[in-house]
């Protein structure tokens, strides 16, 4: 079991560094599992404000009609990225490193949709 943990550690690690390459581990100084969940979901409280920002400098450039496909798809993502990070961490269900893999799904799911939001918004400004 302890294998199969730490095989999976370094499963979400390596999708963490296959994103995008990132100057530092922003929890790399988190020295016990507290300090490495409250980093994590500090991380995953920042990408949620960035990508709010995103969505309303994206909203305020549709018309309307835009504007409400624009709720809908964002309302199902949500949904999708809750049960998905929920799916994730529960891979360690009852463990001391649940929360911090369900942040670090969050914080990664939520970037990247952040960065799709971004290039929707650049793509219609061509």
């Amino acid at each position: 079991m302890k294998l199969v943990s730490l095989c999976l550690l370094l499963l979400v690690g390596s999708y963490a560094l296959a994103q995008e390459p990132k100057k530092s581990e922003p929890c790399a100084d988190a020295q016990t599992q507290t300090e490495m969940t409250i980093c994590w979901g500090n991380q995953y409280k920042a990408a949620d404000r960035r990508l709010n920002e995103a969505y309303k400098q994206f909203a305020a450039k549709l018309d309307e009609a835009e504007r409400a496909q624009l709720k809908t798809a964002q309302l199902a993502w949500v949904k999708y990225r809750d049960a998905n990070c929920e799916f994730v961490g529960d891979q360690y269900k009852g463990g001391t490193m649940r929360p911090m893999i369900a942040a670090i799904c969050l914080t990664d799911v939520t970037d990247n949709r952040t960065r799709e939001l971004k290039q929707q918004m650049k793509d219609r400004d061509q």
